[in-house]
């Protein structure tokens, strides 16, 4: 009986309520002359508000510049002047101003964009905007500009949908034995328990929902900013194909497949005008 009227005093207020406030922040958030989206992806979890924002993105930064750290003693953190890394941050450049229509935090995010030299397959943005890049992914599968800005696309759509922080909450909540209605009443101790474990977010696996809506938000962003869609198609169909060690990490972590393809196949078409109205800026 508690744990029902705990959920309807507290929760159903907060679904009848975030319809219109969720479309007020998402008219307010969207970038000057920007549509609103084309891709359908609902509207994000509930349960990352257990945990502060600005606590898991001040332990994102801390973890970040941790690993920019080590690449750099290791003689791996590329240069400012290095050509694939000036590369990247063009393509950050394009993308970022989109966006804050998916998170109006992102317009306070300090965003990074740095490479590291490796044979891994990899790539990530960790929340608050923090981008990087491996190497191998660039190198082994030969990617176009195109379907670089696909991957970061998707990679910032997890920090923008906040995906990590909902993970995050998971985890803290059953690891410590804490319901949502004593996390709600204030005693539970998840967000600082988040802020000591800073260091899960780069081992983090999204679930499926979470991989999907990343591809779609991922593919509306790169469209905006004058990217072929089409790209995003080409980008897993060669990450199907990826084989040897390099390509094992990132693969665990975005599994992909026939039903992932045709998604992308399929939203395509909701996004092709926004290409080309990038393009004819």
């Amino acid at each position: 009986m508690l744990a029902q009227s705990l959920f309807q005093r507290l929760i159903l207020p907060l679904r009848r309520a975030s319809a219109p406030l969720l479309l007020a922040l998402a008219c307010t958030a969207l970038p000057q002359g920007a549509a609103q989206a084309q891709v359908d992806v609902g509207n994000a979890s509930y349960l990352r508000r257990l945990i502060p924002a600005e606590t898991l993105e001040t332990s994102s930064a801390d973890e970040y510049q941790k690993l920019l750290l080590q690449a750099k003693a290791q003689g791996a953190l590329a240069g400012s002047d290095n050509a694939q890394l000036q590369r990247l941050r063009t393509i950050a450049q394009r993308l970022i101003p989109y966006t804050a229509q998916w998170n109006d935090r992102a317009r306070q995010w300090r965003w990074e964009v740095n490479l590291i030299g490796s044979k891994q397959i990899n790539a990530f943005c960790m929340p608050g905007g923090k981008i990087a890049f491996f190497t191998g992914i660039i190198d082994q599968l030969k990617l176009s500009d195109d379907e670089i800005a696909m991957i970061m696309g998707h990679e910032m759509a997890h920090a923008l949908r906040e995906h990590s922080r909902e993970q995050l909450a998971k985890n803290q909540a059953t690891s410590l034995g804490i319901s949502l209605g004593a996390q709600l009443l204030g005693l539970g101790d998840i967000s600082s328990a988040a802020a000591r474990f800073g260091g899960q977010l780069l081992s983090l696996k999204f679930s499926r929902n979470d991989e999907s809506e990343a591809d779609l938000v991922g593919l509306e962003l790169a469209a905006r900013a004058g990217y072929n869609p089409q790209a995003a198609v080409s980008l897993w169909r060669k990450m199907g194909e990826a084989t040897g060690e390099g390509g094992i990490g990132f693969l665990s972590t975005h599994p992909t497949g026939p039903d992932r393809i045709r998604q992308l196949e399929s939203n395509v078409p909701r996004v092709m005008s926004l290409y080309e109205q990038a393009r004819r800026r």
